[in-house]
């Protein structure tokens, strides 16, 4: 019998971004390589100015490297026109903001909905695949409130609806705690846990050692370079 080999999701290969700063050129990412499985829990820790933020504008999509390879679910990112990128972002990505980005004149549902209006999908159909989500995250009983008629671990939850909606290969989570409390931060990576263990892939971006420990796999970033992994056994 074959051993099974895992499938790469993200692979990126010797990837510098460079910003030009005073005349003096500064890489803020400086020949990074990684790849994430399909299945995997992968934190990115890092303190403010290692570059964490950087990798998570080039995993989204959201920028482009300076130089390098990213291959994200087959596609070559850094060939990728803006139009193309839009795409992958939409039905590729689901971003995941510590600041929720919630829009406060739509209900929860609403809001969940979103990028699926963006992918021109059919108002039944996309209505359907919200409510899928909102029970998934275990608000079906407040789908038709607006943002400020929810607390804010609820707020996350509904962003991490909408990040679920579509079904895209990838969740990104930016610093995705960073403006809640403790028990609600214990509640929302709980709930991420829970959606990797059920085959979501996430990438969490962030700079608390504790919501880092909570994932499978830990890359420390510094200086725009990965210095350490851990990685639990398979």
């Amino acid at each position: 019998m074959s051993e099974f080999k895992r499938e790469p999701l993200i692979e990126v290969e010797n990837v510098f971004k460079q910003y030009t700063l005073a005349g003096e050129t500064l890489n803020a990412l400086d020949g990074i390589s990684l790849t994430v499985y399909k299945g995997d829990f992968m934190a990115i820790i890092g303190p403010s100015g290692s570059g964490k933020s950087t990798l998570m504008n080039v995993l989204g999509c959201l920028d482009t490297p300076t130089s390098g390879r990213y291959v994200l679910d087959g596609a070559e990112v850094e060939k990728l026109s803006e139009n193309k990128l839009a795409t992958i972002r939409n039905t590729k990505i689901g971003f995941i903001f510590q600041s929720f980005h919630l829009l406060p004149r739509l209900r929860a549902i609403e809001n969940v909905e979103l990028p699926l209006i963006y992918r021109g999908m059919g108002a039944k159909e996309r209505r359907a695949l919200a409510k899928e989500a909102m029970e998934k995250v275990g608000l079906a009983e407040r789908m038709f409130h607006l943002p400020n008629q929810l607390s804010g671990g609820q707020q996350q939850r509904v962003a991490i609806a909408r990040a679920l909606a579509g079904s895209p290969p990838l969740l990104l989570a930016d610093e995705p705690t960073g403006a809640l409390d403790s028990k609600t931060s214990r509640d929302v990576i709980g709930l991420l846990k829970q959606l990797n263990a059920e085959g979501n892939t996430i990438v969490l971006i962030t700079h608390d050692p504790k919501v880092a420990e909570q994932a499978k796999r830990v890359v420390r970033i510094q200086d725009g370079k990965l210095s350490e992994e851990r990685s639990e056994a398979s």
